[in-house]
């Protein structure tokens, strides 16, 4: 991953989305390994 950054997987940021103080940026389809192509969303500090 980017040093610095936190990527959760699409599962976390449905639960992740409607909390205040959050915002993230998606980053299209990302290999994970053991899971293939995922979703992922970095999570960006406020």
């Amino acid at each position: 991953g980017d040093v610095g950054q936190v990527n959760i997987s699409e599962a976390t940021y449905a639960l992740a989305k409607d909390q205040t103080g959050l915002a993230f940026t998606p980053r299209g389809k990302v290999q994970a390994k053991g899971k293939g192509e995922m979703d992922m969303y970095f999570v960006e500090r406020p």
